[in-house]
């Protein structure tokens, strides 16, 4: 029997022990080389894109660099997700690697400790990490001719605790006793390729997303919900009634359960509770985490920098005057 990819030497690529090795220079180059790989690491002004730059009177920690064009003075985290940072280069990359190695999400409590941070400090840095893994998400579209996708959704939050006596418990799957808060997440996830979450308040509202990400030519598989009734008309459907049989006469939604287990898991083992604003990042984290399980923990770990390293600085993330000049 062949040995399981995260059991084996390929997917222990980058360790803590190994960063703590490194030294400030070392841990400097990969955040160098990951922002400007075009310029193997040479420093590119933010500004004005001009490749003349000058190091700065600098402390080993913060390095700097000025712009020989625009004047303008800046480091390697400079309009950046991790602009504004207080804490060293050594610790967001060490925060990256602790959050790509656990499978089914990161708690945060166990991540402030590990990072001797405060909880508010350790829940941020989470979130500007999981913005960086929806960056990748952006103007995705899944399928074409010859693919094929697979569709589900799963309701999260909102939950209504019962009376504690019986005759006072009322009948909660009316929707006159529900909280309003509940929301469903819609998953789009193509047969060997990428997925894509979506959060709406029912089933019905996913389904213009659902054209628009999904391209023609498409086979969709789907369950027996009335919902996906009105994709018929654009895609070739295959449906399942899952009181039948998981898989009937080809018709399968296995990718997309696969995916809502490991965000269930997330939630029950690690987050406990995911639901409003933040519930679409969660759902994001969880299909990153799904498209790149066969991925090794420095590719991953990397990949999250470079993403960190293209984006602009969080607006919900940062303080009030950094969200002035980031907006």
């Amino acid at each position: 029997m062949a040995q399981h990819f995260l059991l084996s030497a390929a997917a222990r690529s980058l360790s803590a022990a190994k960063i703590m090795r490194m030294s400030d220079r070392g841990v400097e180059n990969v955040f160098r080389r990951l922002r400007w790989p075009d310029t193997d690491g040479r420093p590119v002004c933010p500004g004005c894109g001009c490749t003349i730059c000058y190091a700065c009177p600098r402390s080993a920690a913060h390095p700097r660099w000025r712009c020989k064009a625009c004047q303008g003075d800046f480091s390697i985290t400079s309009g950046t997700l991790f602009a504004w940072h207080k804490l060293p280069l050594r610790t967001y990359l060490l925060a990256v690697a602790a959050f790509c190695n656990e499978v089914k999400g990161k708690s945060m409590l166990a991540f402030a400790r590990e990072l001797d941070v405060q909880y508010k400090t350790a829940f941020v840095l989470a979130h500007k990490l999981r913005e960086a893994m929806a960056s990748s998400m952006k103007a995705l579209r899944l399928g074409g001719e010859g693919r094929v996708a697979e569709i589900d959704g799963a309701y999260f939050g909102g939950h209504v605790r019962p009376e504690n006596m019986a005759t006072d418990r009322m009948d909660r799957r009316l929707a006159e006793n529900q909280s309003g808060k509940r929301q469903v997440v819609v998953v789009m996830r193509e047969r060997d390729g990428r997925t894509l979450p979506q959060v709406c308040s029912a089933e019905e509202a996913a389904v213009p997303a659902i054209r628009q990400r999904i391209n023609q030519g498409t086979l969709v598989h789907a369950d027996e919900s009335p919902a996906w009734n009105q994709l018929h008309a654009r895609f070739a459907m295959r449906r399942i009634n899952h009181q039948h049989g998981y898989s009937v006469e080809g018709a399968c939604t296995n990718g997309a359960e696969s995916y809502f287990s490991r965000l269930r898991r997330g939630e029950l083992g690690h987050h406990h509770h995911i639901a409003g604003p933040y519930l679409l990042r969660y759902a994001q984290e969880a299909a990153w985490r799904e498209d790149l399980r066969r991925v090794s923990n420095g590719e991953q770990t990397h990949g999250i920098v470079r993403l960190a390293m293209r984006c602009r600085p969080s607006v919900d993330f940062c303080g009030y005057w950094q969200r002035a000049r980031a907006a």
